[in-house]
């Protein structure tokens, strides 16, 4: 019983030694050092959010999974950017005259005319 005792208290000090020669050795294998507390990774454009950038968007995980002032800043930042998208789709909906006749709307707007063109299973 001693001797099994003792054959695992060595291989504990073995594979610790070899973890902390391995640490030592390796570090923390990252390309960047770590953030400073109170920054974040997640990084948005001021305007003109696309796809590409949502797609790229990355969260700092902690403990639990993501670190939620991070999210939420982002679904903030994503949320204003819709809401200047409706804006401006407003503002140019209102400044745009309403044409009553269809026919005259494809006729005088060639993106309309685009549009009406489109079969419809697309």
């Amino acid at each position: 019983m001693l001797t099994i005792l003792l054959y695992l208290i060595v291989m504990a000090l073995v594979g610790g030694m070899i973890f902390l020669a391995a640490s030592a050795v390796f570090e923390r294998s990252e390309e960047l050092p770590p953030l400073p507390p109170g920054t974040t990774a997640a990084v948005l454009p001021a305007e003109g959010v696309t796809s590409a950038d949502v797609d790229a968007l990355r969260f700092q995980q902690v403990l639990r999974g993501y670190k939620a002032s991070e999210v939420d800043w982002a679904l903030h930042r994503l949320g204003m950017e819709i809401d200047s998208l409706r804006a401006q789709l407003e503002a140019r909906s209102e400044a745009a005259p309403e044409v009553e006749d269809p026919e005259a709307a494809t006729v005088n707007d060639p993106e309309a005319a685009a549009v009406s063109e489109r079969p419809d299973d697309v």
